[in-house]
């Protein structure tokens, strides 16, 4: 099989296609024959080496979630077999031919969608769904959104909408980014670099962080809450904490997806009743070959993207 590869840490130019002998699954694990793969922002920064832990140990392949069809299951998995069709988060690296994904993290995608559909908006949508039910933002309460053009925020945006939010405020890196965020329902668009983000807000999303995690905890209303869901790190002045009665939620979803598996499982159905509805929709940016895996970061780090970009083995 092929599988993309980082043997040193740095930009897109370090990624290798390689030939390898295809991974057996352990206990839990499935073996899933890949069809679209996801690339985010964690994982350029994993291959940079500044990601959370300082980057994989090396060599290593990249990615964290797939979409396609599990060719062979591992002791102790129930509830999945041969030619079943899954989407789910990965552990091990995910830009490869045939990747191992956990169960409890997989679920099937429904008969009539794709697996770049799947991709898409599963990943992305269930950390979006996890943010906003950890934020729990009241009826007459405001929502920012860093990095909102990304694969999981212009998801939130939309999510966000659809729970009745009232001021939807999206946070970009760049002006062109504001007819594609309109256009999802948000009801302001904010860069980065604005001197100022507009009114504060009750509630801030954070999918960037890094040294944008200040600027986006001092976007709060006095007693607003920051839900921190990004590998970028950063850090912010205890002070600003204890004068505005703010808080910092950190989320994972390893994590969320344990401790609230039912609501998990309920996330699960929403997202794919939504997008069968019509309501939520998964933008993909770009479709690349898995050999094209430096240009797919390329884009990510150029930050030009509007929704997912996705390789396709």
């Amino acid at each position: 099989m092929r599988r993309v590869r980082f043997h040193t840490y740095g930009g897109p130019e370090v990624l290798r296609v390689e030939e390898a002998e295809a991974p057996v699954p352990g206990p839990g694990d499935l073996l899933v024959r890949t069809e679209a793969i996801g690339v985010t922002l964690p994982c350029v920064r994993r291959v940079r080496g500044d990601g959370k832990g300082g980057g994989d140990p090396l060599p290593a392949t990249p990615g964290g979630e797939v979409a396609g069809t599990v060719v062979a299951v591992g002791p102790e998995v129930t509830g999945f077999a041969p030619g079943d069709r899954v989407t789910s988060l990965t552990l091990t690296g995910s830009y490869t031919e045939l990747a191992l994904a956990p169960a409890f993290l997989a679920s099937r995608i429904p008969d009539g969608a794709g697996a770049v559909e799947a991709v898409a908006l599963v990943r992305g949508g269930h950390v979006a769904l996890a943010a906003l039910s950890t934020a729990a933002p009241q009826a007459a309460e405001s929502v920012l959104i860093t990095g909102a053009a990304s694969g999981t925020g212009h998801l939130a945006v939309q999510l966000a909408k659809l729970q009745g939010v009232p001021r939807v405020v999206a946070a970009v890196g760049s002006a062109a980014k504001a007819e594609f965020l309109y256009g999802l329902g948000a009801d302001e668009v904010v860069v980065y670099g604005q001197e100022s983000w507009g009114e504060p807000v009750d509630v801030v999303l954070d999918g960037v962080g890094g040294e944008l995690l200040p600027r986006a905890l001092a976007a709060l209303a006095p007693g607003g809450r920051l839900i921190f869901f990004n590998s970028g790190g950063g850090t912010v002045p205890a002070y600003e904490l204890l004068a505005g009665a703010k808080t910092i939620t950190g989320l994972t979803m390893r994590r969320f997806s344990t401790v609230h598996r039912e609501l998990y499982e309920q996330h699960r159905g929403q997202l794919w009743e939504l997008a069968r509805s019509g309501r939520l929709r998964a933008a993909v940016h770009a479709e690349l070959p898995l050999d094209e895996a430096a240009k797919a970061h390329e884009i990510i780090e150029a930050r030009t993207n509007l929704g997912k970009v996705v390789l396709r083995p």
